[in-house]
């Protein structure tokens, strides 16, 4: 056999040898690649292996063992938000009302929200609405009305503490309507009613005590000197005299006054 049929064949020959090896290297190359896997900025993927928690990855590219052996579970980092469905509560003074809340919140930490509890979103929800209920009940339909803010601070506290064992942090909770019966309200405008006219009696007679107070005040200033009574009437006189009308004074002397008065106090 001459050298160049050995040429021919050699090639034919190694590649008949190596095809097997280059299948099971692509096969293995095209494994590994498909345990890559990405998270984005606002995700963080748990790590199981054969089911049981390994660590937390992301966000960015990682690499999981392959065909099972390793699998991820995203969570979502950004705060979430969540409205409470209206409800029916009691408040202390025996006064039903209906109010719905709206909660933001975020995930801290990722592994509890997973492991700890079923779904997450849906227990938030549940302990805000037990809560909110609660607090109505705590507190008076006027301080319901009145201290919104100080409820829903409260509200936040309080789920916040029943939510950090998930670990997810309450960022807020704000109660956006409260709804009271109309009997209620006809009751309350009444009541205000009643309230701003006797505001009102109350700031008239408050000026008519303070214009007595002052007409008595007068009244000694002018008696403490007769020639200031004098130029009141003068006054009185110019005042009446430069509007037009038909009116008729008559003056007295005050000398004639006070041989009145000293006549009336003899008798």
């Amino acid at each position: 056999m001459g050298p160049h049929m050995w040429a021919g064949r050699l090639p034919a020959a190694w590649m008949g040898v190596l095809m097997p090896e280059l299948i099971v290297l692509a096969v293995i190359v095209f494994i590994l690649f498909t345990g890559f896997r990405v998270a984005t900025q606002y995700q963080r993927a748990l790590v199981f292996r054969f089911g049981r928690f390994i660590r937390v990855q992301g966000p960015g590219l990682f690499w999981l063992i392959p065909l099972g052996i390793e699998s991820a579970t995203k969570v979502d980092m950004r705060v979430l938000t969540d409205a409470v469905e209206p409800q029916e509560a009691m408040t202390r003074d025996n006064v039903p009302i209906q109010v719905n809340a709206v909660v933001w919140y975020r995930v801290v930490k990722p592994d509890l929200a997973i492991i700890e509890v079923q779904n997450v979103r849906n227990a938030v929800v549940q302990v805000s609405l037990t809560t909110l209920r609660n607090v109505i009940g705590q507190h008076t339909l006027d301080e319901v009305l009145k201290d919104r803010e100080k409820l829903s601070s409260l509200l936040k506290d309080r789920v916040d503490q029943m939510t950090e064992a998930w670990g997810v942090e309450i960022e807020n909770v704000e109660m956006k309507d409260i709804e009271i019966p109309d009997s209620m309200q006809r009751a309350m405008a009444q009541e205000a009613e009643a309230l701003r006219e006797k505001r009102a009696r109350l700031i008239k007679a408050e000026a008519e005590f303070e214009a007595a107070m002052k007409l008595r005040e007068a009244a000694d200033q002018i008696m403490k000197s007769p020639a200031a009574l004098e130029l009141r009437r003068m006054q009185m006189l110019t005042e009446v005299g430069a509007e037009q009308n038909t009116m008729t004074i008559v003056m007295m002397p005050s000398e004639f006054v006070e041989a009145a008065r000293a006549i009336a106090s003899r008798t």
